[in-house]
Formats: C-alpha cells, sequence, structure tokens
C-alpha cells in the first residue's frame, strides 16, 4: 500500500517538480538544462555501445567530491569499462566535469517514478549501481533489483536521527533497505543503524572523505593567498548555510573588539580576517549584500587578482579588509591551506555540519558548533585526536578562535593532530575497491 502511495505521489509531483527546477534556475541556470534526463531520457550513450558500464550515483557537490577516491581507483582498475556518474543538482553535475572532464559520462538521475527509472535503466545498462552516502529511493533500489542489477550503498551513513525517522515505516523501510545488494558502512554505528533498517550484507570499510587529497596546486595557491592577505590571523568559515552568514559575521565583530562571550579575556584581534564560504554558488550575492549591510569592508574573490594585488588594495571602499568572500568554485582546499583555523558550516544551526575532513587533510585545526548529527562519528574521532573545538554559539566561537590566535603552541599541536586524524584513517578506497571487484569479475 505505501509503494502504491509513493508512486501516486510522484506522479503529482513530477509537474510541480519541473515548474520547481525554472524557480530555482533563476539562481542557478543549470537547473533548466537536461530536463529530459530527469524523465529517463539518455543523451550520452550510443545504443550500439556494448562496454560494461560502472554507474555511481553523487546526489551534489559533496558526494561527488567524496566519490573522487573511489572513481579515480575504478578507473584505474577497470580501464575496459564505461563510466557513468549521475547526479540531482547542477553543482554536482559542474563538480564532476571538473574533477573528471571526458574520462566519464553524466547525466541526471531521474525522477524515483518506475517508467523514467525503468527508461534511464534500460538505456544505460550498468553492470554494476554505486550509490554514495545516504540517497536512497525505493523505486530505484526495486527497478535494480528486477532488472537483476548489483546496487551498492557506498560510503553509507545514517544518523540517529535518520535512523528513527526511517524506522517509522518500520516493514517498508526494511523491504527498501533490503534491496541493496551490499551496503559498505562508514563506521560500526552506522553499520548497526543499517542492519537494524533491514540492509543485508553489511561491511564496515571506513569513510571514503579521508582518501581525498587536495591538488598540490591549490595548496600552493593557499601559501601564495596567506602572503597576499598580510594578515596575522586568518580564519575560513566554510560551507556555511543559509541563517549561519550572520551569526559567523557577529563571532567575527566580537573577536575585532574584545566581547567577551563567557570566559574569554576579551582581548581584541582587530587584524583578524574571515574567509565566508558559502556551501550554494547561488547565495553569493546574498552573502554580500548581508557584509554590506552589516557594514564590513569586503573582498569578493572572484573580483580579486592576488598575484597583482593585495588583499587591501582591492578593497572596495577603502578600508581595510575585513572579509574575503569565497565566490569561487573548487578552492576549498586552498582556502582551508591559507587559515589558521577552519570552521565547519552548517553545525550553528540544527542542519547537521559537513565534511570536516578535508581541512584536517592539510593540517588546519577545525572547529564547529553543536550540530554535526551528520557527521557523528568523524567529528567525535577528530575531538578524541585534539584536532577539533566543539562550541555552542557564536560567541563561544569568538571564545574559541581568541583562544587558539593567542596561543601559538596550540594551534601547532592541533595542526599536528589534525594531519595525523586524517591519515589514520585512510585506506576506504582500496578496501571499497575489493568488494566492487567481486561484481566486475
Amino acid at each position: 500500500m505505501l509503494r502504491l502511495i509513493y508512486r501516486a505521489l510522484w506522479l503529482l509531483i513530477a509537474p510541480v517538480a519541473v515548474i520547481r527546477l525554472y524557480v530555482r534556475s533563476r539562481k542557478e541556470r543549470g537547473y533548466r538544462e537536461h530536463i529530459g534526463e530527469r524523465f529517463g531520457a539518455v543523451e550520452g550513450r550510443p545504443a550500439d555501445d556494448r562496454k560494461r558500464l560502472i554507474w555511481l550515483h553523487a546526489v551534489s557537490v559533496g558526494e561527488t567530491r567524496a566519490a573522487q577516491p573511489l572513481v579515480e581507483a575504478l578507473l584505474a582498475a577497470h580501464p575496459e569499462v564505461r563510466f557513468l556518474i549521475t547526479h540531482m543538482t547542477p553543482g554536482g553535475r559542474a563538480t564532476s566535469e571538473a574533477l573528471f572532464g571526458n574520462r566519464v559520462m553524466r547525466c541526471y538521475l531521474p525522477y524515483d517514478f518506475p517508467w523514467f527509472v525503468r527508461r534511464f535503466l534500460r538505456a544505460w545498462r550498468p553492470a554494476l549501481g554505486i550509490v554514495m552516502e545516504t540517497e536512497v529511493w525505493p523505486t530505484l533500489i526495486d527497478e535494480c533489483r528486477r532488472h537483476t542489477i548489483p546496487l551498492v550503498l557506498a560510503n553509507a551513513r545514517m544518523s540517529q536521527r535518520s535512523y528513527k525517522r526511517a524506522d517509522r515505516f518500520g516493514r517498508a523501510t526494511r523491504e527498501v533497505f533490503g534491496g541493496f545488494t551490499r551496503v559498505l558502512a562508514q563506521s560500526p554505528s552506522d553499520a548497526e543503524r543499517l542492519h537494524a533498517l533491514g540492509a543485508r550484507e553489511v561491511a564496515v570499510l571506513g569513510n571514503l572523505k579521508f582518501d581525498m587529497t587536495a591538488p598540490d596546486a591549490l595548496i600552493e595557491r593557499g601559501h601564495f593567498w596567506r602572503k597576499a592577505f598580510g594578515r596575522t590571523h586568518v580564519w575560513v568559515a566554510a560551507s556555511t548555510r543559509d541563517g549561519e552568514e550572520a551569526l559567523l559575521i557577529e563571532a567575527a565583530k566580537r573577536i575585532a573588539s574584545g566581547v567577551p562571550g563567557g570566559n574569554a579575556s576579551g582581548n581584541a584581534i582587530d587584524d583578524a580576517l574571515l574567509v565566508l564560504v558559502p556551501r550554494h554558488p547561488q547565495r553569493f550575492d546574498e552573502v554580500a549584500n548581508l557584509l554590506e549591510r552589516e557594514g564590513l569592508s569586503y573582498v569578493r574573490r572572484s573580483q580579486w587578482t592576488a598575484g597583482a594585488d593585495s588583499l587591501d588594495a582591492a578593497s572596495r571602499d577603502g578600508r581595510r579588509v575585513q572579509v574575503l568572500l569565497g565566490d569561487s568554485m573548487g578552492e576549498l582546499p586552498a582556502y582551508y591551506a591559507a587559515a589558521d583555523a577552519a570552521f565547519i558550516g552548517g553545525s550553528l544551526l540544527p542542519l547537521g555540519g559537513q565534511n570536516l575532513i578535508e581541512a584536517c587533510a592539510v593540517g588546519t585545526p577545525v572547529l564547529f558548533g553543536p550540530h554535526m548529527f551528520n557527521f557523528t562519528q568523524a567529528s567525535a574521532d577528530a575531538l578524541a585526536a585534539g584536532a577539533a573545538i566543539q562550541v555552542q554559539d557564536q560567541a563561544a566561537l569568538a571564545d574559541a578562535l581568541r583562544g587558539l590566535f593567542s596561543d601559538e603552541a596550540r594551534q601547532v599541536s592541533m595542526s599536528g593532530a589534525a594531519s595525523a586524524f586524517a591519515a589514520r584513517h585512510r585506506g576506504a578506497t582500496q578496501r571499497t575497491v575489493a568488494v566492487l571487484d567481486t561484481f566486475l569479475r
């Protein structure tokens, strides 16, 4: 009964979803492109192509970046196989183009209705399907089983909050998760929850994000920026979400003025530079407008050429720059490399947090708020390793940053701990490829 209701809802939702694509395209044009693919149309594979095909689904930017080491390893291990990556967002698609170019094919995953999914599967004929992290589409799973296509949930995670929500549907949930051929979990707690929801053949292989490596060119770019900043103290707020920027601006003002939030001494650090990097590109202009309303002097990364100007020389109003707005794509490792500390967005508000591993991998101490429920294991491990600090609000964040900026020995210690933490957990890619190879023999 739930399955019939679900499919009936998709019949009603599909026209609304198309309208929503056009609405969203007003801020991000990519949403109005390749719309046919969302209904199962195929634009990329010739009809007579009989090579085996590996298909990987990575919904957006974060999942695509996390899949990079796995895709690279599979491309190296199976040069004879075609590779398709599907996405749900233009950002994910653009990230795939930047990372892999024409070495892979790409398209949008169709809406989760039988006709669309069958059209997609019959056209592409994948020998193996891989779904990243938390993407669970009931009809897609059911149709893969009907077409005898092995479907693996890789780098799988399941927060306690998500588990409680899924468990409400009882048997229906267990049928859905039971449809995966294999489930490769990030941690024992993820595996336990996934198994309780009906997943079969669950293995704990670790987190693929620990195997992500930033290109040397980006790290060098970050170090070059740091010299151009002309600042003693720099912190980056990365992958921030709607509503968080105002809180982070308040923290920056507290740092500059010396207003204490708790037990801090209240020492003012007026040369601290905030590098503010919103998660979604369609919000860049919105955040720029917020900075203007708050009266902060800022420079947009897209309008600053580090080789030609120091940061302050690019100031729009002649004042010393207080904020660099990171309105660029694909440069997050460079922002981390240029900073003394990194705040992880999505964690001051109850949004679940974002990936902290990239910052640790370049040796940048990490701070995050109270809401990291989508990255529970990684954040707990980072805290235990001495690589991270957890704060409760923007006032506590300002206190923690002032304390860190005033204690060079602690900065060095946390930087070393962050690098060691990231290195210690690598290896999930090799273990995942070994499992996937069993389906490609």
